[in-house]
């Protein structure tokens, strides 16, 4: 399976801040936002991925993550010229999904959870049809909504209703069979200009199939589309990193974990950091793999 991140956009709801650099470069506490969502599709056991940006900032990106071979995996770059919606990403990124099963995560959202790499691996499963992840929301009418019976079988799909049928809202991740690139080139503009991924979604669920994926309470999603959302997931993760003493997110730890670095790969990481807490870190997670 392949991977998309979707970092483009203009991020005008957190302006000024996205004013002089995309929303996506931003730091979620200890980190750029983006290695959130990489390191997402990386427990997924994804390793080619492609990274869809604006213009202007696709050089930023670039230099930041480089071409991913320092974490063992792959990372190509395309441009989106204007903001035209999710679907976007998919016909962008024809030619690099080809006829494989990708997963698509919006590039400004942050996933959590003990059972996370689980379910993550299991996704990326996917033969067939679409598969999307839902969690529970008090305001479920800022999102695309999701419906289904006592068997979890979508039976409806909302794209930011007015009065939602349920406090399940869609996740900025999706996972899709080989067929989405000639799903996508079927969707038409929205009322409000704009490609709906809902609309991707519900030609599966027209079809029989989408598979729904509830994310339970153990589970932690947000959306940092807003500078509200964007403070709480990073009081969420200093937290979290501040009582556990690990961090979330890593891209060197999660690549050293999953076999993708060795041990002197991730000496020479360190060293790049050797004068903050990041690279004090990455020194930590090298002598206690050692010491197993």
């Amino acid at each position: 399976m392949k991977g998309i991140i979707l970092a483009g956009g203009s991020g005008s709801r957190l302006y000024p801040l996205t004013m002089a650099m995309s929303k996506q470069l931003l730091p979620v506490y200890d980190k750029p936002l983006i290695y959130y969502p990489l390191t997402t599709l990386m427990l997924a056991g994804i390793r080619d991925i492609l990274i869809i940006t604006t213009p202007e900032d696709q050089h930023a990106f670039q230099r930041l993550l480089q071409d991913g071979s320092q974490w063992g995996i792959s990372l190509s770059y395309a441009v989106q010229p204007v903001p035209g919606g999710t679907v976007q990403a998919i016909l962008i990124g024809e030619s690099f999904i080809g006829r494989d099963t990708v997963a698509l995560i919006l590039g400004d959202n942050i996933f959590y959870g003990e059972g996370m790499p689980g379910i993550l691996k299991d996704s990326a499963r996917l033969e067939e049809g679409s598969l999307i992840l839902a969690s529970y929301v008090q305001h479920p009418e800022r999102y695309g909504v999701v419906n289904f019976d006592a068997d979890e079988r979508v039976i409806s799909l909302e794209e930011k209703p007015t009065h939602p049928s349920s406090n399940w809202a869609m996740t900025g991740l999706f996972f899709y069979a080989g067929d989405v690139v000639s799903v996508a080139k079927e969707v038409r503009p929205s009322p409000r200009g704009e490609l709906e991924i809902t609309d991707v979604n519900k030609h599966y669920m027209r079809l029989g199939q989408l598979k729904l994926r509830l994310l339970g309470r153990g589970n932690a999603w947000f959306d940092t589309g807003t500078h509200e959302s964007l403070l709480e997931a990073a009081n969420y993760v200093a937290a979290v990193e501040r009582r556990q003493g690990l961090m979330i997110a890593c891209p060197e730890e999660v690549a050293y974990n999953l076999g993708y670095i060795d041990q002197a790969d991730l000496e020479r990481l360190a060293h790049h950091y050797a004068r903050n807490d990041y690279g004090t870190y990455l020194q930590r997670l090298r002598a206690a793999k050692r010491a197993w």
